[in-house]
């Protein structure tokens, strides 16, 4: 790619910029959201064209007026919003746009079978546990992830763009992405690797190319760089890495849960977390941590035990009832739970104050907005107008935007569920400085996370669950990713 501009609007987002790769590489193509990088995969996957300059496939030019375009290259682009069908079956979703017709005819029946086996064989020789029949509806975002990973193996592309395709998948999920990347790379396929997690670049990757304000401004061998670097060159100055933890007074028990059970995803929980305290709660995909307290928010199943808020005993039918007794949740999945994609920025951050600033059903619009902005304010959001759509934003401002919605009814007890996934290294901070002032200001605050670095950083102490009981507790200057993974494995800490 040669020269490529693109602006939206006045917004110049692409500013000449040059990108390679070359076959057999894997090529990490790193900044902070809003950067530019979505916008230049996009031009390459023929999502729209660019304003100007020049795409070149194994030294021939083309142009993409259409994903077909860029697929019909080689091309395979697995989107951070997941390009899939819910109400269709795993086999046929590896098949849309180039379903199998019986006989081989172009307009015949649909060889739906042979998708299914074929489905099937592939899965087998990846070493997947996966039911080709299975509705993707009912998937969990992890095995998401790894349909369309296999579909873009299927169409044999010699080109591979995978935009954060780690960001919901366990550790031996990532191993098996991780080792299916490194034999496409021996078979020459070149692959660009979009992500925030530096570590997995320094580890899998080959080389690196950063945008920063829609312009390139390093590129490079990654061995000659450790994550220290990458992180400066993706926000122009130097990243924090120390703990966060501060020295502050407590208070009472804010949200207490004694022997906590359901039929299915935790069993004898009980945990305790006081005003101006982070309670950190960790293990891996499936411990049952999310399933927890969204059950506690009265979003989940049911349950037996007793949940306490400041002493007193509740339990929530519905998330209207949390939100009236101070409890909020900022959810796991941003895209899936927390953005309502059809409305505009100001519709997202505020619809949890509609019922408190109505009258006779009609909202006080002006009160609406200075409420809105108090948050922009307050968590920095970057945004346009706040009438454009939600989804116009970086995704770390989206997720500042989530949470301006639940910190507008100033809740007692905060519940944030991976509070930094999918989001670039600056707005990470970002959100740390948040739960830090908020912790301060004497809001109890719970972090569930699947990274240990993360929870150090900003927790007091943790919780480590492993299918769905609580394993163990770290606390302070004692926690360390190695007590926290024998933990959460299961093992006891020696």
């Amino acid at each position: 790619m040669r020269g490529i501009n693109k602006a939206f609007g006045s917004n110049a987002v692409l500013k000449g910029v040059d990108f390679a790769v070359d076959g057999g590489e894997i090529c990490a193509l790193l900044g902070e959201n809003g950067a530019g990088k979505s916008t230049l995969m996009n031009i390459l996957g023929g999502v729209f064209p660019a304003d100007s300059g020049e795409i070149y496939i194994d030294g021939q030019k083309r142009e993409f007026t259409k994903p077909a375009d860029s697929l019909g290259a080689g091309i395979a682009f697995i989107h951070q919003e997941l390009n899939l069908i819910n109400d269709l079956t795993v086999y046929e979703n590896m098949y849309v746009g180039r379903e199998l017709r019986v006989g081989g005819k172009k307009h015949g029946m649909l060889d739906l079978e042979r998708e299914r086996r074929e489905t099937e064989e592939m899965f087998a020789r990846m070493g997947m546990d996966l039911d080709p029949t299975a509705m993707v509806r009912n998937l969990d975002a992890s095995y998401k992830q790894i349909v369309e990973i296999t579909r873009s193996v299927m169409m044999n592309a010699s080109l591979i763009i995978m935009d954060e395709p780690t960001t919901s998948l366990t550790d031996p999920e990532i191993e098996r992405v991780f080792s299916m990347m490194s034999t496409l790379r021996e078979q020459g396929v070149g692959i660009v690797f979009i992500s925030h997690k530096l570590r997995e670049v320094t580890r899998l990757c080959t080389r690196f190319a950063v945008l920063r304000d829609g312009a390139m401004v390093a590129e490079g061998d990654v061995r000659a760089v450790t994550t220290d670097d990458l992180a400066r060159y993706m926000v122009g100055h130097e990243v924090r890495t120390e703990a966060l933890q501060r020295d502050r007074l407590l208070g009472a028990s804010v949200l207490r849960a004694e022997n906590l059970s359901d039929s299915a995803h935790f069993k004898g929980v009980s945990f305790s977390v006081r005003a101006g305290e982070v309670l950190g709660v960790t293990g891996l995909l499936g411990d049952g941590r999310s399933e927890l307290f969204l059950s506690i928010f009265g979003a989940g199943s049911d349950y037996t035990g007793q949940v306490y808020l400041e002493d007193r005993p509740i339990k929530l039918g519905s998330t209207t009832q949390a939100l009236r007794h101070g409890i909020a949740y900022l959810p796991r999945d941003r895209k899936e739970n927390g953005v309502l994609k059809d409305m505009d920025v100001i519709e997202n951050g505020s619809i949890t104050v509609w019922p408190i600033i109505s009258k006779l059903g009609f909202i006080d619009m002006a009160r609406r907005d200075s409420l809105f902005e108090d948050q922009v304010k307050r968590l920095r959001i970057k945004m346009g107008r706040k009438t454009d759509i939600i989804t116009s934003l970086s995704g770390g401002n989206q997720q500042k935007v989530v949470l301006a919605k639940w910190l507008s009814r100033s809740p007692k007890a905060l519940i944030l569920d991976n509070p930094t996934q999918g989001v670039d290294v600056g707005a990470k901070e970002e959100i740390y400085d948040i739960i830090m002032g908020l912790a301060d200001q004497g809001v109890a605050i719970i972090v569930l996370s699947s990274e240990a670095q993360e929870v150090i950083r900003v927790c007091d102490r943790a919780i480590v669950m492993y299918h769905g009981a609580v394993m163990g507790e770290v606390r302070g200057a004692e926690m360390n990713e190695h007590d926290i993974m024998r933990l959460a494995t299961g093992a006891a800490v020696c």
